[in-house]
């Protein structure tokens, strides 16, 4: 399905550029084509380098983590659960660890240490993989996970809104974890379904209304807060929570009285080694969504949904901010250009405005987690994980939607 998917992408921009050359609508197409394939070539390795920090910091931080046992520790606690989501997995084994430490960074929206643990749980996966090339259920299920997490502090959102001046700048914030909720459930009933997995299992059922439970604490908290201080404190919450974990870290190691700094060191090697591997398959999910864009295909289909929602008869307001939803599966940096083209546009405190910003906190972005996290550790055949992974993305999508309708029209 991927290299079907990846295939269209240039003919499909290939056709429509052929088109506008020949009708003289846009001369200067296939320039515009060359010039979007190199600037993504760029911007693969410029993605890859800039990761090598951040991944050499974590990965070096894991690496004491896991000397000092502490690893061990979260995935024995977390054995019951995914005993029956990874069955493959053994219950001890250091995956469930790190699985969980990247699962509570995108709860929490902490970007910069949700990726290098990522990538680190899927080298632990890949260990446990008969079939190095091709992606096996766990693996999917953590992907998928992954493109669809619930995020309980979309402070970055929050941010882009104050910037553009919004009125109430976490005022999306009920819609957006709507929208991420439904897509988690809807990624994880798809997996299930696939994978045959019994969620009806009692153990499941437990910790699936304990993190309900949990997450109506949360929430109730946060909307207690005052609009104005919201992003300020969920920032200093998450920033407080992040460095208390590399001190946990750190602690484990000191308690077994290991040498943190050689261990440090020897981890954060690694990172050279993952951001090479990452490069190809960055750069041909890149360069494929690059020509897409510039070919104009994406405006097409704008268009052809305009045209055809307005003929039912329905409001067509939201179709203005779909470039940010078209965009998010592909490309996160692509998806936030569009957010905020839209709220220049048409206002940051705008119907659409509002749609795009909700649409941007809703998923991930599908195929670079897909492209980075898969290329990590050299699988090509993905099975079921670009469609389970697009279904979470698509319930995502119109739940932010029909979410916005319900708040601001």
């Amino acid at each position: 399905m991927l290299n079907v998917l990846w295939l269209s992408f240039f003919f499909l921009a290939f056709i429509a550029a052929l088109w506008q050359w020949l009708s003289g609508s846009n001369p200067e197409v296939f320039s515009d084509l060359i010039s979007a394939s190199f600037d993504m070539a760029n911007l693969a390795v410029e993605i890859a380098i800039g990761l090598i920090g951040v991944m050499a910091l974590w990965l070096g931080l894991f690496r004491i983590a896991e000397s000092g046992g502490l690893i061990a520790f979260i995935a024995k606690g977390m054995a019951p659960l995914f005993r029956r989501l990874m069955p493959e997995v053994p219950s001890q084994h250091p995956a469930l660890g790190s699985v969980t430490m990247n699962l509570a960074a995108n709860f929490l929206g902490l970007d910069n240490a949700a990726t290098p643990m990522g990538l680190k749980a899927m080298n632990d996966l890949q260990s446990l993989n008969p079939d190095k090339d091709t992606a096996t259920n766990a693996q999917i299920l953590f992907l998928v996970l992954n493109t669809s997490s619930v995020t309980l502090l979309p402070v970055t959102i929050f941010l882009y809104r104050a910037q553009q001046g919004a009125a109430e700048p976490a005022a999306v914030f009920l819609p957006i974890l709507m929208a991420t909720s439904a897509s988690t459930l809807v990624g994880v009933l798809t997996v299930a379904w696939v994978q045959k997995l019994k969620l009806g299992d009692p153990v499941l059922l437990a910790w699936f209304a304990g993190f309900a439970t949990m997450l109506a604490a949360a929430l109730s908290w946060i909307v207690s807060q005052p609009a104005e201080l919201l992003a300020l404190r969920s920032a200093l919450i998450g920033n407080l929570l992040l460095f208390s974990i590399i001190v946990l870290f750190l602690l484990a190691g000191v308690q077994r009285k290991l040498d943190c700094y050689s261990l440090f060191v020897e981890g954060a090697k690694e990172s050279f080694n993952v951001a090479i591997k990452i490069i190809p398959f960055l750069l041909a999910m890149l360069v494929g969504i690059g020509v897409f864009r510039a070919s104009g295909c994406l405006d097409i289909l704008l268009n052809a949904i305009r045209a055809g929602v307005s003929a039912l008869g329905f409001n067509t307001e939201f179709v203005e901010a779909l470039p940010t939803a078209f965009m998010k599966p592909l490309s996160g940096s692509g998806a936030r250009a569009m957010m905020l083209e839209t709220m220049n546009t048409y206002g940051v405190d705008s119907f659409p405005g509002r749609v795009a910003a909700t649409l941007q906190g809703s998923t991930e972005t599908t195929f670079y987690v897909l492209a980075v996290y898969f290329g990590s550790v050299g699988i090509r055949k993905t099975r079921h994980a670009i469609a389970c992974g697009l279904a979470a993305d698509f319930a995502g999508i119109v739940t932010a939607i029909f979410a916005c309708y319900w708040f601001f029209a």
